[in-house]
């Protein structure tokens, strides 16, 4: 496919916009077209699509075609040449490691921005800090409930920019197609968007460091997230499970913690938490009440108990399993690879979680 491409570009004058830029990066789309087809096999999405040239909101160079100039450690705006072209980028933070690619992206915004992918050696601690373990239930009027009845609501940060965003949007709608106006008006809605995203992951990350402060090892459900969102819908969505569960795999893999998650389908809910008795419970009822032994506990806080004492039982299993086939090896941190990284905020506004 490679080779295709290459003739495609030299040859065909449909296809000489592709010498604007090197012959990498026109490469690199064939190994994204593979990535795509992997993904799709591991049933992690669907299959590739045909793309216009005007949604082609990035491109990627590897070792050629592009250079970083002026390596002064402490300048904020540094010199990127790509191609014969040189141009002036504010420089975020210093870049540590080799660099591998680098991948010019266009946002909703219309702002460009320059993305270096490094190879970095991490030092991550293997030592305890706390020995604690807890357990965790998301939900919807409570974000999160820990085993011992902390609780962290987030803030929606979507629903107290709502009425502000329709407004927005419904001059938007009355402006002419393709008028200048119109096109203003909607990047003015994609900067509102833009910075609920951002708000909302800066407060995951100061909940995912707050939780590696006091804890070592964290159980949390595995999640149906799209039936949830069919159930619920926008609030799914302005909560934003599966985001926090990334960045707090990515933050405890750093600190050297572990991240446990056990099956959706082991019964957490339903269970009384201080002496096993199954009950049905429905999604209205907000208490649980067991009709054994009569114990009284919120819903979370039950379901929470009860998702703490798998993860007990996953550790257990898992260190008889590795004490039979290496007496000398200890069970690991739950090693992901990251799709997020972003420095956290030092002075924060929410602190829902503090060291009892």
């Amino acid at each position: 496919m490679q080779k295709h491409i290459a003739k495609l570009r030299m040859k065909i004058p449909r296809y000489r916009h592709w010498k604007d830029l090197g012959s990498q990066a026109v490469q690199e789309v064939s190994d994204r077209y593979e990535k795509t087809y992997q993904r799709f096999f591991a049933k992690q999405g669907r299959l590739p699509r045909f793309r216009k040239v005007k949604k082609y909101r990035s491109f990627t160079l590897k070792q050629a075609s592009w250079k970083l100039e002026d390596e002064t450690p402490k300048k904020r705006h540094r010199k990127l040449k790509i191609g014969k072209t040189t141009y002036k980028m504010v420089y975020h933070r210093p870049l540590r490691g080799e660099i591998k690619t680098v991948t010019i992206k266009r946002d909703s915004c219309n702002r460009l921005w320059v993305c270096f992918s490094v190879i970095e050696r991490v030092i991550v601690p293997d030592v305890a800090s706390t020995g604690k373990i807890g357990g965790f239930d998301f939900g919807l009027r409570t974000f999160l409930t820990a085993d011992n009845g902390q609780t962290a609501d987030a803030p929606l940060f979507y629903r107290a920019d709502l009425p502000r965003m329709r407004r927005v949007q419904s001059h938007v709608s009355k402006k002419v197609k393709g008028s200048r106006n119109r096109v203003e008006g909607q990047r003015h809605i994609a900067r509102r968007q833009i910075r609920i995203a951002d708000k909302r992951r800066d407060w995951h990350y100061q909940l995912a460091h707050d939780l590696c402060d006091i804890y070592d090892v964290m159980v949390f459900e595995d999640l149906n997230i799209a039936a949830m969102k069919r159930l619920w819908g926008r609030k799914v969505s302005d909560l934003g499970f599966a985001q926090f569960m990334d960045i707090l795999k990515w933050v405890a893999w750093k600190r050297g913690k572990r991240i446990i998650q056990i099956d959706r389908w082991e019964r957490t809910t339903g269970l009384c938490s201080a002496c096993g008795h199954r009950q049905n419970l429905e999604l209205s009822e907000r208490e649980f009440k067991c009709g054994c032994c009569g114990i009284e506990l919120d819903r979370d806080h039950n379901a929470a108990r009860n998702i703490v004492a798998a993860g007990h039982r996953r550790l257990l299993s898992q260190s008889e399993e590795d004490q039979a086939s290496n007496p000398r090896s200890a069970s690991g941190v739950n090693v992901r690879s990251p799709r997020l990284y972003m420095s956290r905020a030092r002075n924060s506004l929410y602190r829902p979680f503090t060291l009892p």
